[in-house]
């Protein structure tokens, strides 16, 4: 049986104001997959996502999501494809001053009425399926706390139980774990992969930390300025297209090939939480020797 594809770019190139931020991609995302888009900054990841979500119009080509050419689709009938899209972002897009329940319950918005919407800001409705959401996410005790209070991992938590409420058929996360430190942003990650796991939900994220892509994604595309490098198994990434994908760029990244080929192990499902354990423990014992070197020099 064919996969059935999910989102699909056909030839599809984007400018903002003449300035090519994509060219002639090509992409296709089947049900079911798990899949990392990785490259320097501008290499067009953001704008690639919002081609697949429909928030952003391709300058030529076709971009479809879930069967359906968003560009050429009335406003009604493109939010209601959009509606089972739910999408991640960098910054959380929360509301700090509202309690949790309310971010939460943001995940209905695409199916309640304005008056529904406009009684749960009073009177927060649907408090079992929030719940169960932020249960799912391990932060359930934070139902009514203040949004803005919450530390960054946290606040992603949220983000991570409005997309659940929502029961999308596909996620996509643009630089999901961006704002928090490695050791959360490796939590989160797998958080979020065992989750779209138990649905069976289609998954693509877009992410600046390689050694994460490489070591917990199945698939990943490379991209560096506006075209698809390489787009192949995580298993198959060779160092040497690393640092061709990130060539002149600021980050070192002849240490990032080094520290790919000694600490990433190809890509296996029951290699995924073994390697997260690895790097949790590794940084514990960092920090724990950087604060016994603070306290000699302190003495």
């Amino acid at each position: 049986m064919d996969a059935i594809p999910v989102f699909e770019l056909q030839t599809v190139s984007h400018s903002y104001g003449g300035v090519q931020a994509l060219s002639e991609v090509n992409l296709t995302v089947c049900a079911g997959e798990h899949v990392a888009l990785i490259g320097p900054s501008g290499a067009g990841k953001s704008t690639l996502i919002g081609l697949l979500n429909g928030s952003i119009a391709p300058t030529q080509g076709t971009a479809r999501a879930l069967g359906h050419t968003l560009a050429s689709m009335g406003l009604r009938e493109r939010r209601a494809v959009q509606r089972r899209i739910g999408t991640i972002y960098q910054q959380y897009a929360l509301v700090e001053n509202l309690q949790v329940v309310h971010n939460v319950n943001a995940g209905n918005l695409g199916r309640w009425s304005l008056l529904r919407a406009l009684i749960s800001l009073f009177w927060p409705l649907d408090i079992e399926r929030a719940t169960d959401a932020l249960d799912q996410v391990g932060i359930a005790e934070k139902l009514y706390a203040r949004t803005g209070t919450l530390s960054g991992g946290q606040q992603q938590r949220v983000a991570l139980a409005r997309v659940l409420v929502q029961a999308p058929q596909a996620i996509l996360a643009d630089e999901p774990i961006a704002s928090l430190d490695p050791e959360r942003g490796r939590e989160i990650i797998a958080l979020l992969l065992d989750l779209v796991a138990q649905r069976g939900t289609t998954l693509v994220v877009s992410l600046h930390a390689v050694d994460v892509a490489l070591a917990c994604f199945p698939r990943v595309v490379g991209l560096r300025d506006g075209r698809i490098v390489f787009d192949c198994p995580s298993a198959q990434v060779a160092p040497t297209q690393i640092e061709e994908l990130y060539r002149t760029h600021r980050i070192g990244i002849g240490d990032v090939a080094g520290y790919l080929g000694r600490v990433v192990p190809p890509y296996h499902p029951r290699l995924r939480r073994a390697w997260m354990r690895y790097t949790f423990i590794l940084n514990g014992a960092q920090r724990s020797a950087a604060r016994s070197s603070t306290r000699s020099y302190q003495s």
